[in-house]
């Protein structure tokens, strides 16, 4: 790792890869909704669909990517898939980013703005 002009290092390419990798998926508001559902607890896609206000299938492909990079898990249930979040670093970021969001809001102040991306 490269160490900045202060003393922090730069974490690799890969660890950034895999970061950006998760914000990429967490970036969309129905699967961030999704995580944030189920980092308060698990549920199986009827009641996550409930909850999001998605279609079932929506749903349901969301789970499926979010599976796919490592962020959500499932169990069977008798006839149900039951989907929990089993990452308590991807929790504590969700936590902190919506808390953090919802803090400005409440205080009216703007989210700051990303431009030219």
């Amino acid at each position: 790792m490269q160490t900045a002009g202060r003393g922090f290092e730069d974490p690799s390419a890969d660890v950034l890869a895999g970061a950006a990798a998760a914000f990429g998926l967490l970036a969309s508001p129905a699967r961030l909704h999704i995580v944030w559902a189920l980092a308060q607890g698990e549920s199986d896609v009827t009641g996550l669909a409930e909850r999001v206000g998605g279609a079932l299938p929506a749903v349901s492909q969301h789970l499926t990517k979010l599976k796919l990079a490592g962020l959500v898990r499932s169990r069977r249930e008798g006839r149900r898939q039951v989907y929990f979040v089993d990452d308590p670093d991807v929790v504590d970021v969700v936590r902190l980013a919506v808390a953090r969001l919802t803090d400005r809001a409440d205080r009216d102040v703007p989210a700051p703005r990303l431009r030219g991306l």
